[in-house]
């Protein structure tokens, strides 16, 4: 038997070491929702987390490395008392166009920013609504009864411009939602 030199060894151990570590993106729909508990900064309390990763039909130019996601935060329950909804988010990793718009009641020379959002739950027709966006202008507000609608969908595709003007799509299989749900008391009527 010949000798192997030690250098033909190495690039194949380190090829082998790289391929393995390299495995194809799952869909979102198999991802489903996932569950983590945070530690809030101000006051340290905990909370519940849930993300469900989507894709991007036309996505932003650009790197963004992320792929869009639904972001929802719950305080815990205790005892008897069910958990509580405290925000939902739509992450898209790209800044968004604002819209200036003007409030109903207007006092003084105040306008909010908004992100307009077109979508459509299932095969219902496309709507479209105002969103505000965080902080960072990456993000957006989801209001609560719009969350209600789609933890009962199958599908959800969300339209929406960057800074540039660029449409952004994205996708969302919906999987099951009753953890969701129940964590953070989505039917409750109150906020």
């Amino acid at each position: 038997m010949k000798p192997v030199p030690l250098l033909l060894l190495v690039p194949l151990a380190l090829a082998s070491f790289g391929f393995s570590a390299m495995t194809p993106q799952q869909p979102p729909s198999a991802q489903g929702w996932r569950q983590s508990q945070k530690t809030g900064s101000a006051r340290g309390t905990s909370y519940a987390r849930f993300t469900l990763a989507g894709k991007f039909l036309k996505a932003p130019q650009g790197d963004v490395s992320n792929r869009p996601a639904f972001v929802v935060d719950c305080a815990p329950g205790s005892g008897t008392r069910k958990g509580k909804f405290s925000a939902a988010n739509l992450l898209i990793g790209t800044p968004m166009k604002i819209d200036y718009v003007e409030p109903q009641e207007i006092h003084g020379t105040s306008y909010y920013p908004k992100i307009s959002v077109r979508y459509r739950i299932d095969d219902a027709k496309e709507e479209e609504e105002k969103w505000s966006p965080g902080t960072d202008k990456t993000t957006a507000a989801i209001p609560k009864d719009w969350l209600k609608k789609i933890l009962r969908a199958h599908t959800v595709e969300i339209t929406a411009e960057d800074d540039r003007g660029s449409q952004l799509e994205m996708q969302f299989d919906m999987p099951n939602s009753p953890p969701v749900e129940d964590a953070c008391n989505v039917d409750d009527p109150k906020k």
